[in-house]
């Protein structure tokens, strides 16, 4: 697997490509505990909810970054040219800042797989 380091760099104008890697299947329940003591100070994941801190994930698989109306993003996000993906979602929430540089986002990312892939399972769920 190319590292994330080749990864961007291979994306150069284009914006970041999909990521080769594998998501495990998650657990939705779990996934949602997870939403919930991670990332709800910040997001909304309801349909029709509210932008907070960061922008409402309904919906986030197969949308492009940077677009929810009314959010204030950074060109980083908004230029990335990604279309949210289960792949995507796995690398970015490793490590934010390293997959996006530039992001606004704060958060220090998630370490454990078994993290990743049930939340990445919950934001399936949402839309």
């Amino acid at each position: 697997k190319p590292s994330l380091g080749k990864q961007r760099a291979a994306a150069n104008a284009m914006g970041i490509p999909e990521p080769d890697v594998t998501v495990a299947d998650g657990n939705v329940e779990k996934g949602a505990k997870i939403f919930k003591t991670k990332c709800a100070q910040c997001h909304n994941a309801e349909q029709g909810g509210k932008n907070g801190q960061g922008p409402n994930l309904w919906g986030i698989i197969g949308r492009e970054s940077g677009q929810v109306a009314g959010f204030a993003y950074s060109a980083a996000n908004k230029n990335s040219g990604i279309i949210w993906s289960d792949k995507h979602l796995e690398v970015y929430l490793q490590d934010p800042k390293k997959y996006m540089p530039g992001t606004k986002m704060v958060f220090a990312g998630l370490k454990k797989a078994e993290d990743r892939a049930d939340l990445i399972a919950f934001l399936k769920s949402r839309g």
